[in-house]
């Protein structure tokens, strides 16, 4: 196959470490801009003067940007081709971090907007581009990719409050340095723009499904956005409900990053199980039974927290490296991939907008995080049903019930 430049994919095969090298960075781009605000926003608040709807915002309107930017990015990538289209997510995603430290409340707002539209392109094309070109390696690099996802954000959470506060640079300025990582992301993703796979390589497969009326692709989405839901609800509160257990600001910051870390290290060993797996069944349902029993952990034994907190970041983790390999294994083509990828991500990120303020309002109606936290265990329990009926070996087109 030819791009638009005359050279041949074939240039460019499975073991290039540059287009492996390129995946994994716009994999470390599409947490770390985003959750690292969670550890500062005591100081954004306080900066601005917020209530605590305004502080909700904050993080609400980038997880609002990608329930509305990822249906979109597949048709995106139709007409630009996939590597243009990674390419303007990172260029969105490098804007909304320069706005968001630009000064007035808002830009702060527009910036994170945008940052979450950049975001969702990654999210939503990644598993395309796996399907295409590493067939044979998806579970692997999905997994890489987490590990990447996870490490960096991990490493983001927990220095932005030393940074900010212990070396004096200020909440704008520590969040505004992380543009480098876009940046970065731009530059070593540059050969693929010049050599793109031809635009048939993305259409290739049958004809298009209508994802909204399958059963199957409702499945799927569901279980990635309970999970969304369940991570973003603990990215919002998590150092709220820890120094609400007696922790220090600074050690709920480092639990903050610990969690998203953890959520990395399931791509150490899913990989090599998934390849042996007939069916992910019974590795979805308990991935969803141990988010539950992680959640209850919270509540019950709150002295023993950092524990319940890197066991649910693992579970979440796997949770989203499973949801991945789901969408893989169930779509028939690149271009479907990265449709119901779309779909996943609409629906994930609607739930997950709302998430941190419903289980806020749940918080000051009860009194307490009993109730959040038994109402979220519940919710991963429905995840694990999902996850239990995504998991049979079947692929969207070919069955009809």
């Amino acid at each position: 196959m030819r791009g638009a430049s005359g050279v041949t994919r074939a240039a460019w095969p499975v073991g290039s470490l540059w287009l492996v090298l390129g995946v994994l960075w716009i994999a470390a781009n599409l947490r770390a801009p985003m959750t690292s605000v969670s550890p500062l926003l005591a100081s954004i608040q306080a900066t601005f003067g917020l209530n605590t709807v305004q502080v909700g915002l904050i993080t609400t309107l980038p997880l609002v940007a990608l329930a509305m930017v990822s249906p979109l990015a597949a048709g995106v990538a139709r007409r630009l081709g996939l590597e243009r289209a990674l390419m303007a997510g990172l260029g969105l995603i490098a804007l909304g971090i320069a706005v968001r430290s630009a000064g007035p409340l808002w830009c702060l707002y527009l910036g994170m907007w945008l940052l979450g539209a950049g975001i969702a392109f990654g999210n939503v094309l990644l598993p395309g581009l796996l399907k295409r070109d590493f067939p044979g390696h998806v579970a692997a690099l999905t997994g890489a990719y987490a590990i990447t996802m996870g490490l960096a954000a991990a490493l983001a959470s927990a220095s932005v409050v030393p940074l900010a506060l212990g070396w004096e640079w200020g909440w704008a300025v520590t969040l505004g340095a992380m543009v480098w990582m876009p940046l970065l992301g731009m530059l070593l993703w540059w050969p693929q723009v010049i050599r793109p796979a031809a635009p048939a390589a993305l259409r290739a497969g049958p004809a298009r499904v209508p994802l909204w009326r399958e059963p199957l692709a409702w499945q799927v989405s569901l279980f990635i956005a309970i999970n969304s839901f369940l991570y973003y609800v603990l990215i919002g509160w998590l150092p709220a409900l820890m120094t609400g257990a007696g922790y220090s600001a600074g050690s709920a910051g480092a639990w903050h990053g610990v969690m998203q870390l953890m959520a990395g290290l399931p791509g150490l060993v899913l990989a090599p199980i998934l390849r042996r797996l007939r069916n992910q069944q019974a590795l979805a349902m308990l991935n969803g039974l141990v988010v539950a029993a992680s959640l209850l952990g919270l509540w019950a034994m709150p002295a023993w927290s950092g524990f319940w907190v890197a066991m649910f970041g693992a579970a979440s983790g796997a949770g989203m490296i499973l949801g991945l390999v789901l969408v893989n294994l169930r779509s028939a083509s690149p271009l479907q991939a990265a449709a119901l990828a779309g779909m996943g991500q609409s629906v994930a990120y609607c739930l997950a907008a709302a998430g941190p303020t419903l289980m806020g309002a749940v918080f000051e109606y009860s009194g307490s995080w009993a109730l959040p936290l038994w109402l979220s265990a519940a919710a991963a329990g429905v995840m694990a049903w999902c996850g239990w009926l995504a998991g049979r070996s079947r692929v969207i087109g070919e069955i009809n019930h």
